[in-house]
């Protein structure tokens, strides 16, 4: 009996200590988002190019979804139990979220796919009126699972049942949706991986073909469509996790769920701003200003004056 009780402490230190390095990770991407954020909308120029509003519709979408997640965890760690309508106002846009950067990030990809294969027509295929019209498109595709899963669960539950505390989870939803969430997921992002893949053949014909500067910029936008699948692939396997969790195997293991929560869903939230917040060389010299408060311009300036 005294050797149980002298494993709680050391399970909660585990979990305390498990609890501080997930806010720790989610408050520096917060913090590099949130810098990046403020770097697109303080330049003008970034107001007009489509690549660069779909880049902060991810950012901000990643931002909520880390605010979101990050309650639920804190949620979770402490078993504290909420209203369920409570729980389908948080995991309504945490739903909804989850797919708006994936989507996002094949329309990015189709995006560098006009910008190389069809140059000419980019400017009015990629113009600021359409990309608008492209963001709210992206939403309506991701409101889809939302749209299915909520109103078989809106149209099942009894008014009581909103009024009960539970845990706040998906899975209070009905256990048999996730089944049909992970079903709707995984053809979203069948379709998504076909687009990126395409776009990434098409791409690299038109790299071979081209020569000088063409060369490079073809080459640079291959290793974007790259990037932008394997960001795609980690979201994807995301949508396994729970499957994996409920393996008789993997579920003996008590850090199974955590290490799925750092390696799938927060590593991904990371590659966005790597992949355009510092490769993209006009961007970079941007949040370099303003995240040196103006000193790098200056230092600049005086270079060039000398």
């Amino acid at each position: 009996m005294a050797a149980n009780n002298s494993l709680v402490p050391y399970d909660f230190f585990q979990q305390d200590v498990k609890l501080i390095i997930v806010q720790v990770l989610i408050m520096i991407f917060l913090c590099i988002n949130f810098l990046l954020i403020v770097t697109f909308f303080k330049k003008q120029c970034f107001h007009g190019t489509a690549r660069y509003i779909l880049f902060a519709v991810t950012l901000l979408s990643d931002s909520l979804l880390l605010f979101l997640s990050n309650i639920l965890v804190i949620l979770s760690t402490f078993k504290i139990t909420i209203h369920v309508w409570v729980c389908v106002i948080i995991s309504v846009p945490a739903l909804l979220y989850t797919t708006v950067t994936p989507v996002t990030l094949t329309a990015m990809t189709l995006e560098r796919y006009v910008a190389i294969c069809m140059p000419l027509r980019h400017g009015e295929l990629c113009s600021t009126r359409r990309t608008v019209y492209c963001i709210l498109i992206i939403h309506g595709l991701s409101f889809i699972p939302c749209t299915v899963i909520f109103s078989i669960f809106f149209a099942s539950a009894s008014l009581s049942f909103y009024k009960q505390h539970h845990l706040c989870a998906v899975e209070i939803f009905d256990i048999w949706q996730s089944h049909l969430r992970t079903a709707i997921y995984q053809l979203q992002f069948l379709i998504m991986c076909i687009i990126i893949v395409c776009s990434y053949v098409k791409i690299m014909k038109v790299a071979k073909a081209a020569s000088g500067e063409n060369k490079k910029l073809t080459t640079k936008g291959l290793k974007t469509v790259v990037l932008h699948g394997f960001q795609l692939l980690l979201c994807l396997i995301q949508l396994w996790c729970p499957f994996i969790e409920a393996n008789p195997y993997f579920s003996s293991f008590k850090h199974v769920r955590y290490i799925n929560y750092i390696m799938f869903y927060l590593a991904p939230k990371c590659l966005s701003p790597l992949i355009y917040g510092i490769r993209d060389e006009c961007f970079f010299n941007a949040l370099k200003i303003y995240a040196s408060f103006g000193t790098y311009k200056r230092n600049v300036i005086e270079k060039f004056e000398k």
